[in-house]
């Protein structure tokens, strides 16, 4: 009996170690199978492809073919397109044009301002540029005031289906041919006092509701320049102190508000006009005039840096729209640009079953992708000669852009270097992360129709829910 005993004691201790043996030696694929089956994502769609580029292969993949919205990592498409078809040193520019004869000094007709898609021009400095090297030419006097041309693009200045919602946003400001401030405008209701708007040029008027029935916040709706705002007090009881209020809203005819500021910096420099700002938009014809003065853009590398570490639309819909403007063809520029998009990605083995993108920004929830689709083409853009000024493009994980307080304090700060996407019931994040063990991925995690719990509190980020798997990937020190 007791050897019998024994023996039992033996086996039960050596099915103990069995059970608990997987828990402990669980590889990294079934670690991330785990987080992705826990019961909270039963409604929820993941797409995941983690790609090493040391040899090509997939390390791991689920549901990598399955299409779901990519929200702003579709920018990696832009991005990446851009770089290949204009080139990182590319430059737009904004020009000055008399639109009439010029003697003694007089422009006998408007001045027109043409924007060509710089998404950067923002204060005065632009305007003070031009209008100096206008005074050098000796112009004097300008008859027909000044004309903001936002024509160029030839289409609409939203991006393909952008939802109305978004349009007031400083997110979903309109991304035109001729921008100022990132066509976004800042609205201050003091507690008892005048409304203030900056910039001051900004082409709005401001109307003041006068009950506490008006809007609680700032509101203007898509295709007006009238911004409602909340009357000075109007919700507070007379023994009561009112908060400042203040909202950041798109702005409207951005075209208008920087003829307005070259206007002034004119007349700053000596220069009599006579006649108001105005704006040409399209689907009227641009006006046509000798080019007298031009500014360039920043370099297109300096462009996208500053868009996708902060994940700016509209700095990465006017890049769109300007691979469209370069390519042949005819059309609105952001169709010329779709077409050339799709042409670039089959070349690249990415078909349209795999990905469509009709803008530049992942703001529309028409664009659609695949997780594997997105690893291509980083993995394309790892080996390419543009390798490290692309990964320097990105937003590193606990130090800058969209990423800088994600995952510190994990083996994924300063490692990864990735692109966040984020919008109602989406977050994902692709890009490039180096394991403990020396291995050099790229991945794609997109997380589609998660309704998180508000059982929760406090509720942890959504983007925690994404951000653990990469921490997984980083911390993984066997080879995969």
């Amino acid at each position: 009996m007791p050897q019998y005993l024994g023996s039992l004691r033996r086996w039960a201790l050596t099915a103990l170690f069995l059970i608990a043996l997987p828990a402990q030696a669980q590889t990294l694929p079934q670690r991330i199978d785990a987080h992705i089956a826990a019961p909270r994502f039963a409604s929820a769609s993941w797409g995941i492809s983690v790609v090493s580029l040391d040899d090509g292969r997939t390390v791991y993949a689920h549901d990598d073919g399955r299409l779901l919205l990519p929200a702003s990592t579709a920018k990696l498409y832009t991005a990446a397109f851009a770089l290949d078809a204009l080139g990182p040193d590319y430059r737009t520019h904004t020009d000055v044009l008399a639109g009439g004869e010029i003697r003694k000094g007089r422009l006998h007709g408007p001045l027109v301002l043409r924007g060509r898609g710089d998404p950067t021009l923002s204060g005065d400095g632009w305007a003070d540029r031009l209008a100096t090297e206008l005074a050098a030419t000796g112009l004097r006097r300008i008859d027909g005031g000044v004309v903001g041309d936002d024509t160029a693009f030839a289409g609409p200045p939203i991006g393909a289906g952008w939802e109305a919602s978004d349009l007031q946003t400083a997110y979903g400001a309109e991304a035109g041919a001729l921008t100022i401030d990132e066509n976004t405008l800042t609205v201050t209701v003091p507690g008892n006092g005048v409304p203030r708007v900056v910039p001051e040029d900004a082409a709005v008027a401001i109307d003041v509701t006068g009950t506490a029935d008006g809007p609680s916040s700032m509101y203007r709706a898509p295709g007006s320049a009238t911004v409602f705002v909340p009357a000075p007090g109007a919700a507070c009881g007379s023994d009561e102190v009112c908060a400042t209020r203040r909202g950041r809203l798109s702005m409207p005819d951005s075209a208008l508000t920087a003829a307005r500021r070259l206007r002034q910096a004119l007349v700053t420099h000596g220069i009599r006009v006579d006649g108001e700002a105005r704006s040409v938009r399209w689907p009227v014809g641009s006006p046509g005039g000798a080019v007298l003065a031009s500014v360039p853009s920043p370099p297109l590398l300096e462009i996208l840096r500053a868009g996708l570490k902060r994940s700016q639309n509209l700095y990465l819909q006017s890049v769109f729209q300007l691979t469209g403007l370069e390519a042949a063809g005819p059309g609105p520029a952001e169709e010329r640009a779709a077409g050339a998009l799709r042409a670039w990605l089959a070349g690249r083995g990415i078909g349209p079953t795999a990905v469509t993108m009709n803008e530049g920004t992942g703001l529309s929830r028409h664009d659609l992708t695949t997780a594997a689709s997105l690893t291509r083409v980083l993995a394309d853009m790892a080996s390419s000669p543009l390798a490290e000024r692309w990964k320097a493009l990105l937003p590193v994980a606990g130090v800058d852009g969209t990423l800088a307080t994600r995952m510190r304090g994990t083996a994924a700060e300063r490692n990864v270097v990735a692109k966040t996407g984020s919008m109602s019931f989406v977050n994902a994040l692709a890009g490039y992360v180096t394991t403990k063990g020396g291995q050099r991925l790229a991945f794609a995690i997109v997380l589609n129709n998660y309704a998180q719990s508000r059982m929760a509190t406090p509720a942890p980020p959504v983007s925690a829910e994404v951000d653990a798997i990469v921490v997984m990937l980083a911390e993984e020190a066997t080879r995969l």
